[in-house]
């Protein structure tokens, strides 16, 4: 089992300096405890509230858990106890010049953010948790002054194509899996599925038919990198349009789905026009999806999602790791001319587009033309594809490896 330095370390690290407590959230499974443990100080204690004891303390007497579990602390699965809140509140504002005396890590879970965002507002870091990245498995430095097209292309470095990238997306991300504790795949989700059943569906909303919830999963996973058509997804299911927008919710809050939004520069129009729907991890979306193995999955109708998927997790990742709201849209005109994503930098679009081929051509990057032709302030874009090397492909636009996430 190998160690795999997170991107991660160095923000967890800086907003404890800045921050009288900082959170690190996200999926369960993807790291969170051993991204804080990895990172605390020499002296720093360590609770978990998922002992049952340890949890009844918190909830019943919270001022007695934080006498006896005194900072610099780290409080896992904070959601389980949102009582010490309050206290925690208290017992910064007694001491507010001192920095990262509290370290929690959590879900993101509905109840649990409100109850943040009342307590501490202003007084926490929180830093977004994904699973291991591509970039992190290979020991590669994020460039921080560009997300996809580098200043100077590197024509000269080989990266994986076909096999290595469809390898990786079927297993996915979650550590376990990366640093090779766990080699059987389909064991691993089939576990997981069942634990996130059990234990955060119902601590999110009541769901009575858990068989229907999963069904519902399934028919999620296999209209990733499509837009979201909630009508179309509840009658697949075989529940109402707002149950199933509720449970999308829920997939949202557990930190399994993202919602894309369409650019516009009216605001209000991002938050109202149809997303995209995607996994924010490829292994568990393929296990959902039923493919059964990285050859059937490449070759198979979802081969293209699911590549758009990786790209879009991988690029989630950067912005978490940095502890940064995610930049990224995507752009489809009433015609139906589309860019998979757009990634915004100070005003600047980047559009990307992502093919599976390793031969991209100008006819690929059509609606980049489009796009800045009603006004949309395009920058340099790129086209991720399956190439073994980056090339240039026009002035502004790079062929790059997916590869080379």
């Amino acid at each position: 089992m190998k160690h795999i330095e997170r991107a991660a370390f160095s923000t967890v690290r800086g907003l404890s300096c800045q921050f009288p407590a900082i959170m690190v959230c996200g999926a369960r499974q993807v790291g969170k405890t051993t991204l804080l443990r990895y990172a605390a100080e020499d002296g720093r204690k360590f609770v978990s509230l998922d002992d049952p004891d340890v949890r009844a303390l918190a909830r019943n007497d919270p001022a007695l858990f934080l006498q006896t579990y005194t900072p610099p602390v780290i409080i896992d699965e904070i959601q389980y106890a949102p009582q010490l809140l309050p206290l925690v509140k208290m017992a910064i504002d007694r001491d507010s010049d001192k920095c990262g005396r509290f370290w929690f890590s959590g879900s993101q879970q509905f109840h649990l953010m409100r109850d943040i965002g009342e307590s501490l507002a202003g007084r926490i870091g929180i830093i977004d948790l994904g699973g291991i990245s591509q970039g992190e498995e290979f020991g590669r430095t994020d460039d921080e002054s560009a997300f996809i097209v580098p200043p100077t292309i590197d024509t000269e470095t080989s990266y994986e194509t076909l096999q290595g990238v469809f390898a990786r997306i079927y297993r996915g991300s979650f550590p376990a899996l990366v640093s090779g504790k766990v080699r059987n795949v389909e064991t691993f989700y089939r576990s997981y599925v069942r634990t996130y059943l059990e234990r955060d569906i119902h601590n999110l909303v009541r769901i009575t038919d858990e068989e229907r919830f999963l069904v519902f999963l399934k028919a999620a996973a296999a209209r990733t990198g499509q837009l979201l058509n909630i009508s179309e997804l509840a009658r697949d299911t075989g529940i109402a349009a707002t149950t199933a927008r509720d449970w999308l919710g829920v997939l949202g809050a557990s930190g399994l789905v993202y919602l894309l939004r369409p650019y516009s520069r009216n605001v209000t129009s991002r938050i109202v026009k149809t997303p995209k729907l995607y996994f924010t991890d490829t292994g568990l979306c393929s296990y959902l999806a039923g493919w059964t193995s990285p050859e059937t999955l490449s070759n198979g109708a979802m081969g293209g999602p699911m590549l758009e998927t990786f790209v879009v997790s991988e690029l989630l990742k950067r912005y978490w790791n940095r502890g940064a709201e995610p930049r990224l849209w995507f752009y489809r005109d009433k015609a139906g001319s589309e860019i998979d994503i757009l990634i915004e930098h100070d005003g600047v679009l980047e559009p990307v587009e992502v093919k599976k081929t390793a031969s991209p051509s100008k006819s690929d990057i059509r609606a980049f033309d489009k796009a800045r032709s009603v006004g949309l302030p395009l920058g340099s874009g790129a086209v991720l594809c399956l190439a073994e090397r980056a090339r240039p492909l026009t002035q502004d636009v790079a062929v790059v490896p997916i590869g080379s996430l």
